[in-house]
């Protein structure tokens, strides 16, 4: 079970900055056990190549993105996943309380880029739906290097800040106001990816 104190190191960066960094999110315990879902998923081929948009205005183009996914659902989550789904449940909760936030669900699918793809600069957020409010990405890579590429670079208003994707590493942002992309990275990158959402907005 995660710590309160990691919950507010998260929420003071979304206060501070728009965005946190935190390491140790998840233990190297489930990172190994994501990672091994993970892994096992892929060998059987429950991955898709992602699109971009939705809707009418959804397409797959792989010059702008390039993973692939597998959405994490409860009903055929191994327990590694359960588990993370109940840790995502703890932190809604929170900021919900802590922080009157709204939330009243979220999605989360696992992500990997093969070696030498990438996706562009966007937002999190479609044009024609809001209830995307924050982005939650957990690393699961093993012995990440810099020399392995395949950073997260967020765009703020005066600088870069560029993010190693070293595994049990979390990344928390606003989906709406925060630009970011995915660069080449030297080996495959795995991580999980997700969204604290806040159905009903117009």
């Amino acid at each position: 079970m995660v710590a309160a104190s990691a919950f507010e190191a998260l929420i003071d960066g979304i206060t501070d900055h728009h965005y946190a960094v935190l390491d140790d999110f998840l233990s190297m315990e489930e990172v190994n056990s994501l990672r091994q879902s993970f892994e096992e998923k892929l060998e059987a081929g429950a991955f898709h190549r992602a699109g971009i948009g939705q809707g009418e205005q959804f397409t797959k183009d792989k010059t702008f993105r390039g993973d692939l996914i597998h959405w994490l659902e409860r009903a055929s989550a191994t327990p590694a996943g359960l588990s993370f789904l109940d840790k995502m449940d703890t932190f809604m909760s929170y900021l919900n309380r802590t922080c009157y936030t709204g939330l009243t669900g979220f999605e989360f699918h696992y992500a990997v880029y093969p070696v030498g793809t990438f996706y562009q600069r966007h937002l999190d957020q479609f044009r024609q739906d809001d209830s995307r409010r924050y982005s939650v990405i957990c690393y699961l890579n093993e012995n990440w290097q810099p020399e392995h590429g395949g950073e997260l670079v967020i765009y703020l208003p005066d600088r870069e800040e560029v993010i190693l994707p070293r595994g049990g590493r979390v990344v928390f942002f606003e989906s709406a106001l925060l630009e970011h992309e995915v660069k080449i990275a030297t080996r495959p990158r795995y991580s999980l990816t997700g969204w604290l959402r806040r159905d009903g907005m117009v």
